[in-house]
């Protein structure tokens, strides 16, 4: 049995919005609420949207229509606009305080936002944009993605972003399947004391990607944005006229809010459509119940507006709580920037990951000695899985009374599978429990659920956050296929998970070759796009290893004749992979072999590299049409060392 690291006092457990919950509906212990919450999915989720005080302006005579795995119909009838319940308040307190790295601090009132949004809103229309429209963003996380988002959702149009450091391939990839009518973009970005001019980029995305018709435009560095035949106009123009409060489209439960990306894997990346109920139901859940956060707390998630932690972080709005937006680097001026920051900004919900605080710990950094912490109650952390040792280190570290939540979920379900229990022990090297709603189980090999077993990670019933399409799959085929092809009627999400008998979660890792470095999921097919055209390389594989809490990018390159791996082409490959796709995307090790294996059918088998670095061994080599190019990897990876 895992040690127990922290327990919330009895005053504290009464105390939190999840016992208030579970007192109403008659329950005193979370397995059997979480047992009700799966077995009378229409009761929970009602009690949620009661709990969480949804704006709407016609209500559903019933939670759930048809059922069916996918394809639940939930809250039929219903109507309401997700920008409306994130800016219910109107009121003079703080909603928004942005940060970037030098410092500089803006503070936004309820009030001052909903204006924004309004005039933002105004903007955009006079631009054409009208609901079902898409709205593409390549934005740092910064008040205008927050504004924009909510005018965007406002109107019933439909946001979608990227971070700005993804080269034009990953931009094209990404945008170009959705033809947005509208392109909001920087020049550039500063991050770690340095300039990065986006310009280039955003010329390059606007040339390439279908239906846009208006480009606006974000000063940031003051490079110059070539938009070429297609209309511009600034940030501050778009807001120079409008209402003080938005109108807010009202809209069916399941109207899309959020398109979102899986990594490009096996080829471009699959825009996830999100709608707007499952949405904010799903997080008004893991951020009231889950996280505790109330009105008026400060909630923070270091993170970018091309992962979905940023669109879990700006809904904490909807349970009325302020939150930080952060742009630049954690580690600038250096790595004890943001514990500082949490201590000016006065945040009670500090959201990080693995290889944050393995950057704190391992720089000696001792964070309750550089600021005063006292604010924070909660500590959120994923990107991958938290090792036992970083459980010692926050506790001994950052402060002995906070609730540490290590959280997974994903972008396919705008939320988590498993995170923190406010009124539960944390156990080292744990998640505290699998959420409210989610019939989550880990099954063998043969399908069978298992307890304190590693398997595979499904979902046996439907919930509300589960993507409502794919954009252009008309038919849902590629749906079905993502997540139901290997077990119809199942969710199977892919990852590899043990349910402790305690009730608690064990995440190892992806079970299939997605890369997750800094929590951040890429695909494989991205790199090789980038680099297989590049004279020098005939082949490639690349995977990822777990280092030090995180997911380090490994490359294997077959060479062309004539060439070898030396140091120009080295920073030739990293460069060219920065340019075309982003610096998440740059390899920790590159290293040169003679062949790359193959399935019989001629597929790379990354999953049998991926196993031969991390150590594990391979079932199956006859199902490889050259099993001894696995004998070389470790050589060839030691010699890169």
């Amino acid at each position: 049995m895992a040690e127990i690291m922290w327990e919330p006092s009895p005053e504290r457990v009464g105390d939190t919005l999840l016992a208030r919950f579970m007192k109403r509906h008659g329950f005193k212990h979370y397995d059997d609420l979480r047992l009700w919450s799966i077995e009378n999915r229409s009761d929970f989720w009602q009690a949620v949207w009661e709990d969480g005080a949804v704006v709407a302006s016609v209500l559903s005579d019933q939670p759930i229509g048809s059922e069916a795995m996918p394809g639940t119909e939930w809250f039929p009838g219903a109507r309401l606009n997700f920008a409306e319940n994130l800016l219910r308040r109107r009121d003079t307190d703080k909603a928004v305080i942005t940060v970037d790295e030098s410092e500089e601090r803006r503070d936004i009132t309820w009030a001052e936002l909903n204006g924004l949004v309004a005039r933002a809103q105004a903007g955009l229309q006079s631009l054409g944009v009208a609901s079902g429209d898409r709205i593409a963003a390549l934005v740092p996380n910064s008040l205008e993605a927050l504004v924009g988002m909510l005018a965007t959702t406002a109107i019933g149009a439909v946001w979608s972003s990227c971070s700005p450091d993804f080269g034009p391939l990953g931009v094209i990839d990404r945008f170009g399947q959705i033809e947005p009518k509208v392109l909001i973009a920087v020049d550039g970005y500063m991050y770690n004391g340095s300039k990065h001019v986006v310009a280039d980029t955003v010329a390059t995305a606007l040339a390439s990607i279908p239906g846009v018709e208006a480009a606006v435009t974000i000063n940031r560095i003051g490079a110059t944005i070539d938009t070429g035949t297609i209309p511009a106009v600034a940030w501050e123009t778009l807001l120079q006229e409008g209402p003080d409060t938005p109108e807010f489209a009202q809209l069916p439960f399941d109207h899309p809010i959020y398109i979102m990306y899986s990594s490009g894997t096996t080829g471009p990346p699959k825009s996830i459509v999100h709608g707007a109920g499952g949405t904010l139901l799903k997080h008004l859940t893991e951020h009231r119940l889950h996280s505790d956060i109330r009105r008026d707390d400060r909630v923070f998630w270091f993170t970018t507006c091309g992962w979905m932690m940023w669109n879990w972080l700006v809904s904490a709005l909807a349970a009325e709580a302020s939150i930080v937006l952060y742009d630049g680097s954690p580690g600038h001026p250096d790595i004890a920037a943001l514990w500082r920051m949490a201590e000016a900004t006065g945040i009670t919900h500090f959201g990080t990951s693995p290889k944050f605080l393995a950057a704190s710990s391992n720089a000696g950094l001792i964070p309750r000695t550089e600021a005063d912490l006292s604010s924070i109650r909660w500590i959120g952390s994923t990107g991958a899985p938290l090792n036992p040792e970083q459980f010692d280190w926050v506790y001994e570290n950052v402060a002995a009374d906070v609730q540490l939540s290590s959280i997974s979920g994903g972008t396919d379900i705008v939320g988590c599978f498993a995170l923190g229990v406010p009124v539960l022990p944390v156990r080292r090297g744990e998640l505290q429990g699998r959420a409210l709603g989610m019939a989550v189980e880990s099954w063998d090999q043969s399908g069978s659920p298992r307890v304190g077993h590693k398997g595979e990670l499904v979902c046996t019933a439907p919930f509300p956050s589960m993507p409502v399409s794919f954009w252009q799959d008309p038919q849902g085929s590629r749906y079905r296929d993502a997540y139901f092809k290997d077990n119809p009627g199942v969710w199977t999400h892919g990852d590899f998970i043990e349910i402790r008998p305690q009730g608690g979660v064990i995440i190892y890792g992806r079970s299939d070759t997605t890369l997750n470095p800094g929590g951040v999921r890429i695909g494989t097919a991205e790199i090789y796009r980038a680099i297989e055209a590049m004279p020098e390389v005939e082949d490639s594989v690349v995977v990822g290893r777990d280092a030090d809490g995180d997911v380090e990018v490994i490359l294997f390159v077959v060479l062309t004749a004539g060439h070898e791996l030396d140091a120009d082409l080295e920073s030739a490959i990293r460069s060219r992979i920065r340019r075309d796709t982003s610096p998440r995307h740059v390899p920790g090790r590159i290293a040169a072999v003679s062949a790359v294996p193959y399935t019989l059918s001629g597929k790379k088998v990354e999953m049998a590299v991926r196993a031969v670095i991390n150590g594990e061994q391979i079932a199956n080599r006859d199902a490889l049409a050259n099993p001894e190019a696995l004998d070389g990897l470790m050589d060839a990876l030691t010699a890169a060392t």
